[in-house]
C-alpha cells in the first residue's frame, strides 16, 4: 500500500513555516506498513492543486492532503475537492453542532458566518469528526485512489490521523508489515562505521534494508525489515543485530528507535539514583537543554550555568582569574575547574562542563577555532579532553553537546558496582 502526503500553503513555500506534519503523518504510516513514496508541498492555488491530485490518481492508494481548510478566501481545499470530485459543499449538521459549540461555549463569543461555514463539506465525503478544532477532515474515493483532507494546524492534523485516519486504514486495508530497528552509535563517522560493517551488510537478507543516518558526533543504523510473516522479520532483524553487535559492541549506545544517548544517559543515572549538572561556555546551553527536554529528567537533571562570558566563569563558577590568565579560557585547566566548580556548587555526582572557540571569531583566546575541551567530573576523577571539531560554528556546537554525552555514558559504566 502506497501513500503521497501533500502539504497546501504558501507560508511553507517561502519558508515563513516549516512543514512538521508531513513527517509526523509519514511516521504513522509506516507503523502500520503503509510506504509513503514521496512528499509534495505546493501553494494555495486551485489549479497546482487539481493537476497534483490527478497526476496521483491511480498511482498511490491514498494521499492525504494538509492545509486549506481555513474558513478564509485564500483557503481553497473543500472547493478544490468538490470541482475534482464533481460534487457539491452541503453543511454536515454534526460538524455545525460541534463548532456552535466550541465557539459558543468554550470561546464564549458569538458564532460567525465564516465559522458556520466550517461545517460545509462536499455532500459524498466521508467526515472526519475534529473534536479538538473547527475544520472537519474529509475522506473521498475516487476509483483506486483515496484522497484525506486535514487541517494544517498540528495538533488537529495530529488528533485526526491517530482517531480517525490510522483506525480507518488498519480495518479496511490488508497491509504488510514493516518493522524498524535502530543501532545508535557515537564516536565515528559514516565512512569508518561503514567500512567496519561492509561485510556484514553484504550479507543481508533481500528483505531487510540498512540506511545510515548520520549526525554530528554520531550516526543511527536503521534496519526495515518488509514482509507477511511478522514473527520471521523479528527474528531476522535479532539474528542481524546480534552478529551486527559482535562487530562494533565499542561504538553502539543503544538500540531502540527515538532513543537518542541523552535518554540512554538518563536512564542510567535514575538508575542508579545519580544527578549531574553542566558549566557550559562555547555550547550556551545545549547540553542542559537536550538534558531537560528528557520527560522526568528533573529525578537525575540539577540545572546549567551558562558562563558564555569570562567574568561568568569568574564570579559565579568561582574560576580563578589567574588560572584563566596562565592557561586562557579555552584550556583543560579552565574546563577541569569549571567541572569540579558547578558540581560542588549545585551539589551534583556528575558535572559535564565545555570550553572552547566555535568560530566565526576567536574571542577570548588565541586558540585554533575549532578546539574544543570537554571536562567530566565523576564520583571519584576528572577527565579531560581536547578535540578539534573543524566548522561551521553549529557543527563544533552540536559535537561538542554529543560527544560530552558518549564520553559521560563511558564514565557512568565504569562507576556501576
Amino acid at each position: 500500500m502506497k501513500a503521497t502526503i501533500i502539504t497546501i500553503g504558501d507560508e511553507i513555500l517561502i519558508g515563513q513555516i516549516i512543514d512538521t506534519n508531513s513527517g509526523f503523518i509519514a511516521k504513522s504510516l509506516d507503523k502500520i506498513g503503509v510506504e509513503v513514496i514521496e512528499m509534495i508541498s505546493i501553494s494555495d492555488d486551485k489549479k497546482h492543486i487539481l493537476d497534483t491530485f490527478a497526476q496521483l490518481q491511480n498511482k498511490v492508494d491514498v494521499v492525504i492532503v494538509t492545509g486549506g481548510l481555513g474558513p478564509t478566501k485564500d483557503d481553497v481545499t473543500k472547493k478544490t475537492f468538490c470541482e475534482y470530485f464533481d460534487d457539491k459543499l452541503v453543511v454536515n449538521p454534526e460538524v455545525l453542532a460541534h463548532v456552535t459549540q466550541l465557539i459558543e461555549g468554550f470561546y464564549k463569543r458569538p458564532i460567525s458566518q465564516l465559522n458556520k461555514d466550517q461545517a460545509l463539506v462536499p455532500s459524498t465525503c466521508t467526515v472526519l469528526h475534529n473534536q479538538v478544532g473547527t475544520a472537519p477532515g474529509m475522506w473521498m474515493k475516487k476509483e483506486n485512489t483515496v484522497f484525506v483532507s486535514l487541517p494544517g494546524v498540528p495538533y488537529e492534523m495530529k488528533y485526526l490521523v491517530e482517531n480517525e485516519i490510522i483506525p480507518k486504514i488498519v480495518r479496511e486495508y490488508k497491509r504488510p508489515y514493516i518493522i524498524h530497528k535502530t543501532i545508535l552509535t557515537y564516536g565515528q563517522g559514516e565512512s569508518m562505521v561503514a567500512e567496519r560493517i561492509e561485510d556484514w551488510e553484504n550479507n543481508l537478507p533481500d528483505f531487510i534494508k540498512l540506511a545510515y543516518l548520520p549526525s554530528p558526533g554520531r550516526v543511527r543504523l536503521r534496519l526495515s525489515a518488509r514482509g507477511t510473516d511478522k514473527e520471521m522479520l523479528e527474528t531476522a532483524l535479532e539474528t542481524n543485530i546480534q552478529s551486527l553487535d559482535a562487530i562494533i559492541n565499542d561504538i553502539i549506545v543503544g538500540y531502540e528507535e527515538n532513543e537518542t544517548i541523552e535518554v540512554i544517559v538518563g536512564r542510567m543515572l535514575a538508575k542508579q539514583n545519580r544527578t549531574i549538572s553542566t558549566a557550559e561556555s562555547l555550547t550556551g546551553g545545549k547540553i542542559g537543554s537536550v538534558l531537560s527536554a528528557v520527560p522526568g529528567a528533573s529525578k537525575y537533571y540539577k540545572g546549567t550555568v551558562v558562563s558564555y562570558a569570562t567574568e561568568i566563569k569568574v564570579n559565579v563558577l568561582g574560576i580563578s582569574q589567574d588560572l584563566i590568565d596562565k592557561y586562557s579560557v579555552v584550556s583543560a585547566e579552565v574546563a577541569k575547574a569549571m567541572a569540579l566548580n558547578v558540581k560542588q556548587i549545585l551539589k551534583t555526582d556528575y558535572a559535564i562542563a565545555t570550553t572552547g572557540n566555535a568560530g566565526p571569531t576567536k574571542g577570548d583566546s588565541d586558540a585554533e577555532i575549532g578546539t574544543v575541551f570537554l571536562a567530566i567530573a565523576t564520583p571519584n576523577d576528572i577527565i579531560v579532553e581536547e578535540f578539534n571539531f573543524g566548522q561551521p560554528r553549529e557543527k563544533v556546537i552540536d559535537r561538542a553537546t554529543f560527544k560530552s554525552f558518549e564520553i559521560l555514558q563511558k564514565e557512568i559504566l565504569k562507576n556501576v558496582h
